[in-house]
């Protein structure tokens, strides 16, 4: 349910050109030099807090305010919203294994820096658009900096030990449920009044946490464990076939691809679809994600530490893709609104798969290529996230066509559970095919 004094000369043999002149500019010596520490993992916690706080805050104003920008239909407004969607995935997967690659180049610390502020600038445009066509343009910004995600997980990677990623993975998992729990409540309260004013607040706290991380966050990478120049690489198809090196890890990151695409599909078409079939407004739409939230904190913060080393990490990632598909049969079968919080409830359990997953392929990886391998990642979550709002907005779409004989909106969610299935048939081929037995 429902995506973060320097020195300004160049680095010898930097082959990074502009970009990297920017993030040299804001890496000072004093964090270029500190080494990594455990307390890294409490300011990536606030600062993922934050980032998903601002985008919650987006959530349920979204849809809306495209419908005053462009009119139409109901199912007029979901296929823009995917169209939105899929532009900034687009972006995503171009950019994000560059960002990677940078972090693992020039530090973690300069490129979080450089993704949010360019969120806070984007969230500022889009309280401003007055079409939609300009909309399309501040998703195409942000998708050019939209690496937060990449560079905390490499980050975590750094400070923790193998044996503790996913525990590491699951406080991450709890800043974005935190995230969820204020953001969608607040942005649904505000966009009561005016639908503009969340993505203001969303500006506001996004720089806000830009600044937090200028001052306190420290870097995690120390200089000799990153890239060097003659091994950097810029070119997005490359950085993706990092994942090729390692079978488990292509089949993993193939697994998360598809549990992707129906999570996006469904993030796609909330706000239509407990619209169209509960009569929900920002308000209740607020209230569910924040039920979701409080769910992902709760499990993926604490529950997470103490059942992934239970289960293990192999049982840990098929219970939730199980646990998943489970979910998306409620969302559709549920035929009053408040049965939706009962399968809220379940899908959190399911959380513990992403974490575990994480965990598994850090280990696989050197530490100088987790920032290359947790972008090409985030970009196969950006390939689902271009077909995941497509998919399920022309299935809620057509599911509502003023030409169906018997609506059927819970269709999409039905839709998404057979790609649950397939996401678990590909995870069990990779770990069996690996031998991995916890």
């Amino acid at each position: 349910m429902p995506a973060p004094g320097g020195r300004s000369a160049r680095v010898p043999g930097n082959t990074g050109g502009g970009l990297g002149l920017a993030l040299e500019a804001v890496r000072p010596d004093n964090q270029r030099r500190m080494p990594p520490r455990r307390a890294g993992l409490a300011f990536i916690f606030v600062t993922l807090l934050l980032d998903t706080l601002g985008f919650g805050l987006l959530i349920p104003v979204g849809p809306h305010l495209v419908r005053e920008l462009q009119g139409g239909t109901e199912g007029d407004a979901a296929q823009i919203v995917g169209y939105l969607g899929a532009t900034y995935a687009i972006m995503l997967f171009l950019f994000a294994p560059v960002l990677g690659a940078l972090s693992d180049r020039f530090g973690r610390r300069p490129v979080l820096l450089v993704s949010m502020f360019g969120s806070g600038l984007d969230y500022v445009a889009m309280a401003l658009v007055p079409s939609v066509g300009w909309l399309f343009v501040t998703r195409v910004l942000n998708g050019l900096t939209g690496a937060s995600m990449t560079a905390a997980s490499a980050y975590i990677a750094d400070v923790t030990p193998p044996e503790k990623r996913a525990a590491g993975f699951g406080i991450v998992g709890a800043a974005f449920g935190l995230g969820f729990v204020l953001g969608p409540l607040l942005g649904g309260l505000l966009g009561h009044y005016d639908i503009r004013w969340p993505f203001y607040a969303a500006a506001v706290i996004t720089m806000a946490n830009w600044l937090y991380g200028l001052l306190v966050l420290p870097e995690s990478l120390p200089p000799e464990r990153r890239r060097s120049a003659a091994g950097f690489r810029w070119n997005p198809a490359r950085a993706l076939a990092i994942l090729g090196r390692q079978p488990f890890v292509l089949f993993i990151a193939l697994a998360l691809f598809l549990l992707n695409l129906a999570q996006f599909a469904l993030h796609s078409t909330w706000v239509f679809y407990t619209g169209h079939r509960y009569g929900w407004g920002p308000r209740e739409v607020g209230w569910s994600l924040l039920a979701v939230g409080l769910g992902a904190a709760l499990v993926q913060g604490g529950l997470a530490r103490r059942i992934i080393p239970k289960l293990g990490e192999r049982r840990s990632v098929l219970t939730g893709f199980v646990v998943g598909g489970l979910a998306y049969l409620g969302y559709g079968l549920a035929s009053e609104g408040w049965m939706i919080y009962l399968v809220i409830a379940l899908a959190s359990l399911g959380g513990i798969a992403m974490p575990a997953c994480q965990s598994l392929v850090t280990k696989c990886v050197r530490g100088d290529e987790q920032g290359q391998v947790q972008g090409a990642l985030t970009s196969v979550q950006s390939l689902a996230n271009i077909g995941g709002p497509l998919l399920g907005s022309q299935v809620f779409a057509w599911s509502i066509a003023s030409e169906r004989a018997a609506p059927w909106p819970g269709l999409v969610f039905f839709v998404c559970a057979g790609v649950a299935a397939l996401a678990l048939g590909v995870a069990l081929h990779a770990l069996r095919a690996a031998h991995i037995q916890r």
